[in-house]
């Protein structure tokens, strides 16, 4: 689970700040504000990890990536070439990291948490390169463990600290620059007697990328027939259209999930039909074969308990827009990262209200006995949303630490993001101007209007 993030020159955002990464994240702001860059940044990580040219530092996107971004030239903030882009991630490992020096197995260090830092520069034709890429072990408050690599000008370096870091006797060779971003090439490596275990941190780095996954903000248009042949998709697709191959292929693999700890366990298609069901979505909700044998099937709905069974394509549009999110909520992995764009879109208020439960839950679900661990950043513009999540911090249904809030807004060419405070009876402590709009503008503006209707019908009724 990420914990913390920063990112510097990239886009819109100057300096994003420290950002705390609680187990339920949101962040509001206007159209604009530069809230989708963050997770852009995290999907050009992703996929730069599934390349297999090892030489390139960052893949930026094509047609056929998890997200194109363009040029490395328009990824930086304002353009500018003569700018270092930088950026720090902080994860929880799902397991404490040991790493023992292999010259003296007593010196060991350990750790439940790795930070990895990188700066980028600009290099030949205008390619981003790495110039400094830092792991941190941390246990707690305190660095048992840091490692430094470097490509400053021509010269490449690697140290580690406490740890010595010993290079191998005979001829000597130099060292390589960063592979990707967070890799030790083969070559830099074996120039140290005891450098193998690095190799433990770029594989904890591919781990982490692989469990982010992403749903954007427009999901794919419902049909009347969906094809399945028993494959296990990895998530619902960016625009949501594997949404019922997932859970077909969780229903195959008999997954349950319970609303937490204790309680009653559910198969994936009835705890899905039942949080539809808990939202005002629909009565009840199916997956079902269109005959025997076959490997095409049909959603199918009812609106309300005597109403008949239709399928997903006769009910309206908001229904197929919000079941990719929840899907992807509860069917993500364990320890997975999920960024959703704006997952309340074409849903009424109170249903709005009704996924920020939704969603509580999937932060809070139990799948086989154990805790999913499922971390959800969520772009959002909808105030029902937050109210909602306001009132279940104030009834202590979710703890004010599990939860972190933000308002991203323009300031100038950058933009800022504002951290909101949030007590323990779910108020906001500094809440932001403007945040939903100027409420205080509109009221004034329609009383003066209705006075100045008045007064014209007044001055009508006159004699």
């Amino acid at each position: 689970m990420l914990t913390k993030a920063r990112i510097k020159n990239f886009k819109a955002w100057r300096d994003t700040g420290d950002i705390r990464l609680a187990p339920l994240t949101v962040i509001f702001g206007g159209n604009s504000a530069g809230k989708s860059s963050l997770g852009h940044l995290l999907l050009a990580l992703k996929q730069t990890a599934l390349l297999s040219d090892r030489k390139r530092a960052l893949h930026v996107g094509d047609p056929t990536s998890l997200v194109d971004l363009g040029t490395y030239q328009d990824c930086l903030y304002g353009h500018d070439i003569s700018r270092k882009m930088e950026f720090a991630l902080q994860w929880r490992t799902n397991e404490f990291l040991n790493v023992v020096n292999s010259l003296d197995p007593k010196e060991k260090y350990k750790g439940k948490e790795i930070a990895l830092n990188v700066t980028f520069k600009t290099g030949k034709a205008n390619q981003p390169e790495v110039e400094k890429l830092e792991y941190s072990l941390l246990d707690g408050d305190a660095i048992p463990l840091q490692i430094e690599h470097t490509h400053l000008d021509s010269k490449v370096t690697l140290k580690a600290k406490p740890l010595n870091l010993v290079k191998v006797t005979g001829r000597v060779w130099p060292l390589d620059a960063p592979e990707k971003f967070y890799r030790f090439s083969d070559a830099t490596l074996a120039r140290f007697q005891n450098a193998r275990f690095l190799t433990d941190f770029a594989l904890e780095t591919e781990r982490v990328l692989n469990s982010i996954y992403y749903l954007g903000p427009l999901r794919s248009h419902p049909k009347r027939i969906y094809s399945w042949s028993g494959e296990t998709p990895p998530d619902v697709g960016m625009q949501g259209e594997f949404s019922v191959a997932a859970v077909l292929a969780a229903e195959a693999e008999a997954r349950k999930l319970s609303r937490g700890k204790g309680r009653k366990q559910d198969t994936f298609a009835k705890f899905l039909a039942d949080w539809l069901k808990t939202m005002g979505v629909i009565h009840s909700f199916k997956v079902e074969p269109v005959a025997a044998g076959r490997k095409e099937y049909e959603v199918l709905l009812k609106t309300h308990a005597d109403a008949p069974e239709v399928k997903l394509t006769d009910v309206g549009f908001g229904v197929s827009q919000v079941m990719p999110a929840l899907v992807e909520a509860f069917y993500a992995p364990k320890n997975a990262t999920v960024w959703m764009e704006q997952p309340e879109i074409h849903l009424h208020p109170q249903v709005q209200a009704h996924l920020a439960d939704a969603f509580i839950c999937a932060v809070q679900a139990w799948e086989g006995g154990q805790p999913r661990n499922v971390q959800l950043i969520v772009e959002s513009h909808s105030e029902h949303f937050l109210n909602r999540l306001q009132r279940r911090v104030a009834e202590g249904v979710i703890a004010p630490k599990d939860i972190a809030i933000y308002f991203a807004k323009r300031s100038g060419k950058s933009a800022e993001l504002e951290p909101l405070e949030l007590d323990l009876y779910g108020n906001i402590l500094n809440w932001p101007d403007n945040f939903f709009g100027d409420e205080m503008e509109d009221a004034v503006a329609r009383t003066t209007a209705a006075m100045k209707t008045k007064m014209a019908e007044r001055a009508q009724s006159a004699p």
